[in-house]
């Protein structure tokens, strides 16, 4: 199957996925998140959108607990991501591509300095492969931050055999989803 096959049968499988699992799986994957996230500070977390693993839950914590949260801000004209912390996530305001963003209330962070990236998931396969939305943005930026420990989330239901890849994907070095932690092989 294509990569753009993948993402439009992802998409539909996520898209059956009701509020309330929604919800009760991120929570799912909120806890285990905590498990593995060992002091690292800060923590470069995607606010989620609509049938994404809801993030909000691990923002507040992280910052109810005192550890730094970065967010990424999507780079159109680079089609990259620059980062900005996150200390209230009231100023977040729909931006590109629908995702919440604080712009104009940005508080620049620098890549250097984050040593764990929260990365979203459209599929997975258990090689640490992901599927994302297509554009890139992730794995450019990534490739750059070779540092970062990156883990992906996703719901179980979005578990592929195999992801087709390409030089330019970066693959995950743990997977989250509400049925636990993978390893990759």
């Amino acid at each position: 199957m294509s990569k753009q096959a993948l993402r439009e049968h992802a998409k539909e499988i996520r898209c059956r996925l009701s509020p309330g699992e929604i919800a009760h799986h991120s929570s799912l994957i909120e806890r285990h998140l905590r498990s593995v996230i060992n002091g690292e500070n800060p923590v470069l977390v995607y606010v989620s959108k609509p049938h994404e693993v809801d993030t909000r839950g691990l923002i507040d914590s992280l910052l109810a607990s005192g550890t730094g949260v970065v967010v990424p801000i999507i780079e159109t004209e680079s089609r990259t991501l620059r980062l900005s912390y996150l200390r209230d996530p009231s100023v977040l305001v729909e931006s590109t591509f629908s995702v919440p963003e604080p712009i104009g209330s940005e508080i620049p962070a620098s890549p250097v300095d984050v040593e764990v990236v929260i990365v979203p998931m459209l599929a997975f396969d258990r090689k640490g492969h992901r599927l994302g939305y297509g554009a890139g943005y992730y794995d450019r930026f990534l490739s750059c931050h070779p540092h970062m420990r990156k883990i992906g989330v996703a719901f179980s239901c979005l578990e592929v055999p195999q992801i087709p890849g390409d030089e330019n994907d970066v693959a995950m070095d743990l997977i989250v989803t509400e049925k636990g932690i993978i390893e990759p092989r």
